[in-house]
């Protein structure tokens, strides 16, 4: 055997399998192949080894290396509410924690389906991020026929991110009742009953409402406006009796004295309201009711960016600092695994679509 084909055998015994099909019979690799044919075998076989390392290289890659441009953080209601001061004042923090800008984009309507559903068909790269709500998690599918999403299959949340209470409330001037059982006796006195404002069907305030109602056996009649600047001045007139609307829609009569706070709805009392009782100590049980928000993204998103948005929202929610601005704006911040989240969501469906169903609401 000649030296060429010496060394061509040994190059084929390293690159390749015993045998291979070659010009219509089945060889040893190496014996009687030219050896420029064995150099063009063993540099396609490196290259198709070098393009398997490559793929399956590149999506780590990709995730240990995000973010590494600006991330859309969705938030799916209108400039100035809560949710998007809220959103807004995380996104400013996320962008210190992870080193890129986090945009917001408000895109509502639909009861804030429409940005939700954004989110949901979106490429699940970590670039697209929702700020997400109760109603989108365990109200709306038990209210809307046709959801664009479903949030259980198509979403999900690497986080709870905070909660706003709501509080019942009465104008100062116009009911007497000094605490909520005085006020729960003074209702049933009344001939037509109490009325309820809210700013609109299957809103956490209107089936808080009609919660309450159920509990104490109050006569109540539900008052839909558009929103607490349209409930408060009805209240302050005399219009509307009664309220169990977001606290931080309210904070500011409550701190003038215009309008009486008898219970919150969250689990314990509230920080910035330490002489109020919750529902429980207030005589109402089973009462626990809040606004609560998460981050969603698409599913498909890479675990490894699931985590990183989860890790820094807990480095968030643990400086005292950003703790003590959220309850300056009536909320709470709040930190969660994905598991964690995802089991108090479905936790909170069980809730609300009792609570739905009490309401008379039907999907529409």
């Amino acid at each position: 055997m000649t030296k060429a084909g010496l060394v061509g055998r040994e190059l084929a015994f390293r690159v390749g399998p015993p045998v291979i099909v070659f010009q219509g019979s089945t060889r040893e690799r190496g014996l009687d192949m030219p050896l420029h044919r064995k150099s063009m075998t063993r540099r396609i076989l490196l290259r198709g080894a070098a393009a398997t390392v490559v793929a399956s290289v590149a999506p780590a890659l990709a995730q240990s290396d995000w973010p590494n441009h600006p991330v859309r953080l969705i938030v799916p209601y209108p400039a100035g509410g809560s949710t998007d001061v809220l959103f807004r004042i995380l996104a400013d923090r996320m962008k210190d924690k992870l080193g890129q800008p986090f945009v917001i984009e408000n895109r509502s309507g639909a009861s804030g389906n429409v940005g939700i559903d954004a989110v949901a068909k979106s490429a699940p790269d970590g670039y697209t991020i929702g700020g997400a709500t109760v109603g989108h998690f365990a109200i709306n599918q038990f209210l809307i026929a046709k959801m664009p999403y479903d949030a259980e299959k198509d979403l999900i949340a690497p986080s709870l991110t905070y909660e706003l209470p709501n509080v019942a409330v009465v104008a100062t001037n116009h009911v007497p009742a000094k605490t909520l059982q005085e006020f729960v006796a003074w209702a049933k006195a009344r001939p037509g009953g109490i009325s309820i404002g809210s700013p609109g069907p299957g809103t956490t305030p209107h089936l808080s409402g009609v919660l309450f109602a159920a509990r104490t056996g109050v006569n109540a009649v539900h008052v839909p406006f558009r929103g607490a600047a349209q409930t408060i001045p009805a209240m302050l007139a005399g219009d509307v009796t009664f309220a169990v609307d977001n606290l931080a829609s309210y904070i500011s009569q409550i701190e003038s004295g215009q309008m009486r706070a008898l219970a919150v709805t969250s689990a314990q009392r509230w920080p910035t309201l330490p002489a109020v009782p919750t529902m429980a100590e207030a005589g109402v049980n089973d009462f626990v009711v809040t606004s609560w928000a998460a981050y969603v993204m698409p599913t498909g998103t890479p675990p490894a960016i699931v985590e990183r948005v989860a890790v820094a929202h807990k480095e968030i929610a643990a400086d005292d600092t950003m703790q003590t601005r959220f309850l300056a704006a009536g909320g709470r911040l709040l930190h969660s695994t994905p598991a964690e989240a995802k089991a108090f969501a479905a936790k909170e469906a069980r809730m609300w679509q009792d609570v739905v169903r009490l309401s008379g609401l039907t999907p529409q």
